[in-house]
């Protein structure tokens, strides 16, 4: 299930930190080197600069894996107790009319996914302050 969930994200993030590292101003990149800056130390400072494009890449990417149900149930099989994740048990007690478990379950689906963003923003909002 792991390998799927990584199948699934690994495009997204890969695309989206390539967005962010080829928009950061190449003049960082020329600074540096005049600067004498060996090549990890260049690479270290391009990464710096595009820090919250490569942080929206990875929220992207969690966002697509918490909401995955179709490689899931593919891939694991739906067993109770050992490849059953909490979007397959939403729709299976959804199939089964248990609204009450499905609706607690995508409250607390939202709280953890609610969590990381509004971590992510603080992280981002301290970062700017500088």
């Amino acid at each position: 299930m792991v390998i799927a969930q990584t199948i699934l994200a690994f495009p997204i993030v890969v695309s989206l930190c390539h967005s962010a590292i080829v928009g950061v101003d190449p003049i960082i990149r020329q600074a540096s080197m005049t600067l004498g800056a060996t090549p990890f130390q260049i690479t270290i400072t391009i990464i710096k600069e595009a820090r919250y494009g490569i942080m929206s890449g990875v929220i992207a990417a969690f966002g697509r894996v918490m909401a995955e149900v179709g490689a899931i149930l593919i891939v694991g099989g739906n067993i109770a107790g050992y490849t059953r994740v909490m979007t397959t048990t939403i729709a299976l007690e959804t199939d089964k009319g248990n609204f009450e478990l499905a609706l607690a379950l995508g409250i607390v689906l939202l709280s953890i996914s609610m969590a990381v963003n509004i971590v992510l923003h603080l992280i981002q909002k301290k970062g700017m302050v500088k």
